[in-house]
């Protein structure tokens, strides 16, 4: 929908919403007024006590992310009876990246609700009817139990009829300008925080104090001592030591063709143990090591005109995933949750994976035999994907189909979110990991208009992804089960049989992938949309910060869903 037919929605919603309740009030006894929420306006990316109150006995779905009272666990969704004159308090998370959210009000004691479609939006169901109740999509009440305060949902196939919507208004505070990041800078997580995060860890600031002669943390190539990597782990560790984790350095030495031992493996990884289910761990993770120099050469193919092999910095692949992951653990560590919460800063993911491989056939394999790992959520290589675009600008003397099989020259940059184990390129393997990809994209992060679920029926296993893409007019988030994995959640799927979660934007269409270039200016080069006859005119630096925050928020919600309900292999 482009963006004037979301402004004609929303001016419909509310010339109509004075109807609603007397459309609805036909067939029940209350309307819309009959509750009361004592906000009019939520702020955007917080969790905030509301208080519901009703003036004839009702039921009432909060289809939101909210924070159980007994446990301090986060639910998704709840069921609340109120009877006339009751009022209830509740700690709900107002969504980060939409303007409204909906209150859904149905008879007192009711247990079946409608609900809408993975891939829409709560007001795209409103506006549809799906508020009436007439599909075979909604959800059931179950009791709460004993570690629970408040009611919980599962999915049914029965509606229960027609329920009246309660429109609530969100808006998000920004703490900078627009060119800033500013739209995307307040919240349990945001977006600038993390590109902050990036920044220190990538300052070219000349220093001649320490080991790799910048401000920040250049030249973590893995392996054989590497004192600038030695550097990097020890900051790893005391910053996350300082957000309240236990922190523990995983070394492992591995054999090289030569039968020397080198410490190749050196992982950083922070805990928060589960106050419920302690040996069943939702690991994070990202890798910190950066692609090594060719022969010791470091060459600028903006120079040379040819793209080489080798990076100091790596902004992009990967101290953008590796501050994602630090930001969300910073936050993370404020709330307490039923299986103990693991972030991993992988080493040697550039030379073959060998730090989270080491860590998934080991340390979890042999030395902890009673640990499950539940699910798993990879962040490598984002912040130069949409809402970039608009070309190269530095220009690529090689348009060809990259690796992922997308047009380098691509006037959309999709960001990908890339699910697995999926070995069938022509069917979805992991509908719940799918589905809940779908769920929170759509809806709690306004992605309903870019989304699209590959899926590669009728396409070759070689050019099913470019084929759909191409067919579904170039969507630019793409959610798809990968047949392929070319990072560290490869480990989890091949040692573990676990479902992973990925996030990222372009690989080998990337002109700097790999390079001495891929710095945060080339990257604010690449997202700048200014001037340019696509999408809207923003800054590299805001285009930067909303991909941070779009894909940081995202694996947020999935841990929290993942948390309370783990996503386990369908092929099992």
């Amino acid at each position: 929908m482009k963006r004037g037919g979301v402004a004609g929605l929303l001016i419909l919603l509310m010339l109509s919403a004075p109807l609603t309740g007397c459309f609805a009030g036909s067939e029940n006894s209350f309307e819309e007024g009959d509750l009361k929420v004592d906000i009019s306006i939520l702020e955007g990316g917080f969790f905030q006590n509301v208080e519901l109150s009703a003036s004839s006995s009702i039921s009432v779905f909060i289809p939101y992310l909210i924070i159980e009272e007994s446990t301090n666990y986060v639910q998704n969704s709840t069921i609340v009876d109120l009877e006339k004159g009751d009022s209830l308090s509740l700690s709900v998370l107002a969504p980060p990246r939409i303007e409204n959210m909906v209150f859904i009000i149905g008879e007192f004691g009711r247990d079946f609700w409608p609900i809408r479609d993975q891939g829409e939006s709560w007001m795209t169901w409103v506006n549809r009817g799906g508020n009436l109740g007439n599909s075979n999509n909604g959800i059931e009440r179950i009791s709460a139990s004993e570690n629970n305060t408040f009611d919980t949902v599962n999915h049914s196939a029965v509606t229960g009829g027609s329920v009246i919507v309660k429109i609530i208004s969100i808006e998000r505070s920004m703490s900078l300008s627009k060119d800033e990041g500013g739209v995307h800078s307040t919240g349990i997580v945001d977006g600038r925080s993390v590109y902050d995060r990036l920044y220190e860890m990538s300052d070219p600031t000349d220093s001649f104090d320490i080991v790799d002669g910048k401000e920040g943390y250049y030249d973590r190539w893995a392996g054989q001592g590497n004192p600038a990597y030695e550097d990097a782990a020890q900051y790893l560790i005391s910053e996350m030591s300082g957000f309240g984790l236990e922190v523990i350095g995983h070394r492992y030495e591995f054999t090289d063709i030569t039968g020397s031992q080198n410490p190749e493996a050196y992982n950083i990884c922070a805990y928060k143990w589960g106050t419920e289910v302690q040996n069943e761990w939702l690991v994070f993770g990202a890798h910190f090591d950066v692609a090594p120099p060719v022969n010791g050469l470091l060459l600028d193919p903006h120079i040379i005109g040819e793209r080489t092999y080798g990076t100091r910095v790596g902004a992009y692949d990967n101290t953008a995933g590796t501050s994602m992951v630090m930001e969300t653990a910073k936050a993370l560590v404020n709330f307490e949750s039923r299986r103990t919460m693991v972030f991993c800063l992988w080493s040697g993911e550039e030379g073959g994976k060998r730090g989270s491989d080491y860590w998934t056939e080991y340390y979890v394999g042999e030395d902890n035999p009673d640990v499950t790992i539940t699910n798993y959520i990879n962040l490598d290589m984002a912040g130069v994907n949409w809402p970039g675009g608009g070309g190269a600008p530095h220009g690529d003397p090689d348009p060809a189909i990259d690796e992922d099989g997308y047009p380098k020259d691509a006037e959309v940059w999709p960001m990908r979110v890339y699910i697995g184990p999926g070995p069938n390129h022509d069917q979805l393997d992991q509908p719940g990991m799918v589905g809940l990809s779908n769920w929170i994209g759509s809806d709690a992060l306004g992605l309903e208009e870019q989304m699209g679920t590959l899926i590669g029926t009728n396409y070759s296993a070689d050019t099913w992804k470019t084929s759909v893409w191409l067919d579904m007019d170039r969507p630019e988030i793409i959610v798809y089960e990968d047949t392929t994995a070319r990072s560290d959640h490869a480990s989890f799927q091949d040692n573990l049989d676990v479902v992973t979660i990925g996030f990222g934007g372009l690989v080998d269409g990337y002109w700097c992938y790999h390079q001495v270039c891929d710095t945060l200016d080339e990257m604010e080069a690449w997202m700048d949309t200014t001037g340019k006859n696509y999408g809207e005119e923003n800054t590299g630096v805001a285009n930067v910060v909303n991909s941070l925050d779009m894909i940081t928020w995202w694996a947020l919600m999935t841990f929290f869903h993942c948390d309370e309900k783990p996503i386990t292999n369908a092929l099992l």
